[in-house]
């Protein structure tokens, strides 16, 4: 069916997948299969506890005639495509359905406790009370809702952006996963009441232009269904902005809540308040008394020179929401599966996320400062420098790596955090996170006589005020915090200041603070690289063709020129991974080859980490090397362009765009 959808026009399947979906809301088959559901699990619950797998709820909805209503109701939906799939002529060379599919294979294993989260609609969403109802087909800006929860991650379909969303969907949480112990023991409300893991929910919206804002985040406390009668609960959730916009809100998501399989016995409100008030108050005291810990940190050490109040020794940071957080909670190592295979891969994929700076509402210029929870800056694919560096960090200790988080500056005094890594022969290596490249750090001893040669510094960082990982801390107490003459021995405490190791694991360990959100793990890309190419490089041909039309040009292309681009296009990419260069002499070959004696090639390389060809194009315009390819006069002129998209896990990429053009040379 996917096959014959991909022959509809856009418009036409969104149209039909309404249908299908009013359908199935029509019919309440979501109720009738959570009542299905419900029985099969009873039913099936045998002592050797067997795995339910999709096949099994297939089987059992059969039985209960609730698949074939389904069918028949939608019966006209095979009509149409049958039609349609006769009539596409267009054979698809490299064939992927657009949309993934919803449910992949779950395998619902009886002897384990599931919170089936349901968000029903959304309200109050005021900043779009204007907006107009989208047409049918008509590109308009959407809302996605993402989950983490128990090193879990969901994502909800994008909804048109209105005063009332229309979200409709349900994610099946998996609650006795990972550390709890005995895993043939189902089990029961008390045990779940000290899983203090929220829900952390994040909603991105995504403008007409692809443009990702990060719009709310929040902790979602969902053990109030422990003590809810049948173990379903409704709540209405008020999520509040971001940044300048913390304490601002922005809408209301109506939320349903059900564990499954149903709870024996639930407990009362009375013990489910009263743990929450002690976790509360457990967590205050713990960050109370680091509070009171960093103040005495910090007198000592304004005492060893009072030019530190100067420096860039940051404790604290506020995250998207406002929460001021101890800078060593926003790092935790962090494993990539088999996502990234190196750190200098790892190093890439960072530099590809987008870089924002923080917004700031209004004049003065300062720097707002937002350090974001690693959930809402993957999930938005861009953030700030710091943003940036804590990941980058994270990944380089889930690889082993000594790794700390620098603060400082670099040219003109602009604040900046970078990674360094020290070496077990004692090599510190800077690790710039919005690039990739990598510096060696050689100290220069100013107390040389004059004609010692220095090593020059390449790195762009002027100061540096502190370090931190996730259990460590130093501030720079050596007589200048320039970076150039800054020697790297954390141990000698006259040079690093250092911070209790016990007073950190207090606050930032993992679980030891309900304010510290536990860490998701990455996803897989979701782009399929030949594709989005293809798409672009379409896109780009038209632009040009466009472009040289208005300028009174014509225009053809070089198929076979611009497949020859393509093995430059990997060995850049392979050079920014690996800093190693490698097939140059075979694409200069190749490019002799093509071009004719007599004629001239010109080729000019860019790099992006977005996926806009217009807004690609519109800056390769700006490059005069480029121009002149692009708006390429004279004899015999053939034009050639080139696209590759790099994917990396989450949604990040790196498309790389060649043009070219070869023409007769005349003298």
């Amino acid at each position: 069916m996917a096959a014959a959808a991909m022959s509809l026009p856009p418009e036409r399947a969104s149209e039909l997948r309404e249908l299908i979906q009013r359908q199935l809301l029509k019919m309440d088959v979501h109720g009738r299969i959570r009542e299905v559901l419900a029985e099969t699990i009873r039913e099936e619950l045998a002592p050797e506890h067997q795995q339910l797998s999709t096949e099994d709820l297939i089987k059992a909805l059969r039985q209960r005639g609730i698949v074939d209503d389904v069918m028949k109701e939608l019966k006209f939906v095979t009509d149409v495509n049958e039609k349609e799939r006769t009539s596409a002529s267009k054979p698809s060379t490299h064939f992927v359905a657009r949309e993934p599919p919803v449910l992949k294979k779950t395998n619902i294993d009886p002897t384990r406790r599931y919170l089936y989260l349901q968000v029903l609609g959304g309200k109050a969403f005021l900043e779009h009370l204007q907006e107009p109802d989208p047409l049918p087909g008509q590109i308009c800006s959407t809302f996605t809702l993402c989950l983490h929860f128990r090193n879990q991650r969901f994502r909800s379909k994008p909804v048109p952006c209105a005063c009332e969303p229309d979200f409709n969907d349900g994610f099946l949480l998996e609650v006795h996963k990972d550390s709890l112990g005995d895993g043939s023991k189902m089990v029961d409300a008390t045990t779940m009441l000290s899983i203090c893991d929220p829900v952390h929910m994040v909603l991105i919206k995504t403008d007409t232009f692809g443009e990702t804002t990060l719009v709310a985040s929040h902790f979602l406390e969902w053990r109030s269904v422990l003590a809810a009668e049948n173990g379903i609960t409704n709540i209405a959730v008020e999520l509040l902005g971001v940044g300048s916009e913390s304490k601002v809100s922005v809408g209301v998501l109506n939320i349903r809540l059900e564990m499954y399989p149903q709870l024996s016995k639930t407990l009362s409100p009375e013990i489910t308040n009263t743990q929450f008030t002690l976790e509360r108050q457990k967590t205050a005291e713990k960050e109370r008394l680091f509070l009171v810990y960093a103040k005495q940190w910090w007198r000592e050490y304004l005492q060893i020179r009072p030019t530190h109040n100067t420096r860039l020794v940051k404790i604290f940071a506020q995250d998207e929401n406002g929460v001021n957080r101890p800078v060593c909670s926003y790092v935790r190592p962090l494993r990539a599966g088999r996502l990234l295979d190196t750190p200098r891969q790892a190093a890439r994929f960072v530099s590809v996320l987008g870089y924002e700076r923080a917004p700031v509402i209004g004049g003065g210029g300062g720097k707002q400062e937002q350090w974001c929870t690693l959930l809402a800056f993957i999930c938005r694919n861009k953030g700030d420098c710091e943003d940036h560096a804590n990941l980058l960090c994270s990944l380089l200790l889930g690889y082993g790596l000594e790794a700390f988080v620098c603060v400082g500056t670099k040219a003109k005094g602009v604040p900046h955090t970078w990674v360094m890594t020290c070496g077990t022969d004692g090599t510190i290596t800077f690790w710039e996170s919005l690039t990739g490249h990598r510096y060696i750090h050689r100290p220069i001893n100013p107390d040389d006589p004059p004609l010692v040669e220095q090593p020059k510094p390449l790195y762009p960082y002027r100061t540096i005020g502190c370090v931190f990982n996730h259990h460590k801390f130093f501030g720079n107490c050596q007589p200048t915090d320039a970076v150039e003459v800054c020697v790297f021995d954390l141990h000698d405490e006259s040079k690093w200041k250092p911070m209790s190791g016990e007073a950190i694991k207090s606050v930032c360990s993992p679980g030891a603070a309900s304010s510290v959100p536990p860490f998701p793990p990455l996803c897989a890309s979701a782009l399929d690289a030949a594709v989005t190419s293809n798409e672009i490089e379409l896109q780009l041909r038209l632009l040009v063709s466009e472009h040289r039309k208005d300028l009174g040009l014509s225009t053809v292309w070089d198929d076979h020129l611009s497949y020859l681009l393509s093995p430059a296009l990997a060995a850049y990419e392979l050079e920014r991974t690996t800093s190693i260069s490698a097939g140059n002499e075979e694409f200069q070959d190749a490019v002799r080859r093509a071009v004719p004696d007599g004629h001239t090639f010109k080729g000019f390389p860019i790099h992006f980490v977005y996926r806009n060809a217009r807004r690609a194009f519109a800056t390769c315009l700006r490059s005069p090397f480029c121009e002149e390819i692009i708006c390429c006069r004279g004899d015999q002129v053939r034009l050639a362009v080139r696209v590759r998209v790099f994917t990396y896990p989450e949604s990040a990429c790196a498309v790389w765009i060649m043009f070219a053009c070869k023409y007769r040379s005349v003298l």
